[in-house]
Parts: C-alpha cells; sequence; structure tokens
C-alpha cells in the first residue's frame, strides 16, 4: 500500500514535523510503502494541489494530513480536502473524534474531514505528535481494507 503525508502548518518545516515523522515512522513499520512526505503553507490552493498531486500523479492509495484542522483562520486543511473530494467518508472522522474525547474534549473543536478521491482516501489528522498517532490508531487496521475496495477488490 502506498500512502502519503501531507503536513499543514505555517510554523514547521519538514525537520521539526515531529507528526509527520512518527506517521512514517507506523507507516514503513507495517512495510507500507511512503510515496511522499511533505509539509506546505497553511493555503487552500496549495493544500488542493498537493492532495492532487499525491492522488493522481503519485497514485497513492492513502494520503494523511497533518494539521489546520482547528478553528484558526489559518487552519483551512478541511476546506481543501473538501474541495479535492469525490466523496465524503464520514465515518472515519466520526470515529476518530468519538475516541478522542476520550482523551481530551478538545477533540469536540475538531473539523478534520475524510474523503475519497477516485482511489484515493484521504484523512485529516491533528498536527501534534500524540493526537496524529493516537488517531491514526482509530483508523490503521481499516486502511488496507478501504484501499482494496477502492480499487474494485470488494469486501
Amino acid at each position: 500500500m502506498r500512502l502519503a503525508i501531507i503536513t499543514c502548518s505555517d510554523t514547521r518545516s519538514l525537520a521539526e514535523d515531529e507528526a509527520g515523522h512518527a506517521l512514517a515512522k507506523r507507516i514503513t513499520a507495517r512495510k507500507w510503502e511512503l510515496c511522499q512526505h511533505m509539509v506546505v503553507k497553511d493555503d487552500m490552493q496549495t493544500i488542493e494541489a498537493r492532495l492532487k498531486h499525491c492522488s493522481d500523479a503519485l497514485k497513492a492509495d492513502v494520503i494523511l494530513t497533518c494539521g489546520g484542522t482547528g478553528l484558526s483562520s489559518r487552519d483551512v486543511t478541511p476546506e481543501a480536502t473538501l474541495a479535492v473530494a469525490d466523496r465524503v467518508v464520514p465515518g472515519i472522522s466520526e470515529a476518530i473524534r468519538q475516541a478522542s474525547l476520550d482523551i481530551t474534549k478538545c477533540a469536540m473543536l475538531s473539523r478534520a474531514v475524510s474523503v475519497q478521491r477516485g482511489t484515493t482516501l484521504i484523512i485529516n489528522l491533528p498536527g501534534s505528535k500524540n493526537a496524529a498517532l493516537e488517531c491514526l490508531y482509530v483508523c490503521i487496521d481499516q486502511l488496507e481494507h478501504a484501499a482494496d475496495m477502492m480499487a474494485g477488490k470488494g469486501h
């Protein structure tokens, strides 16, 4: 399975991307291919372009975004994700929020979404390392099945 990580942040560089690097470590530990890991500014057009590139050109099965899902005026990751979506996959983000509420009540402020673009699943995760890993844990066991279904392999 091919995965990409896009961290959306005005304050982090790739070297400082603790959440992205932690996710990359989990991905490679599963023997999945990390086809892209990048940090982009909190900018709608930039995020949209990177999502499209990872989905359409790199053919990632799953794209994990980190950051930009809160209430700040610069937090535009959900809007950029929805702009490139073919279909919304609400159950993933609902499950993540529900599990996260057991850890912190701040989880109810997350605007993260999960969508399908072609045969790519895009999941918005929080920007902090611990929160991103906790949220990935909620859905990681379903990613291969989701990729198989999107590729037409059925249940």
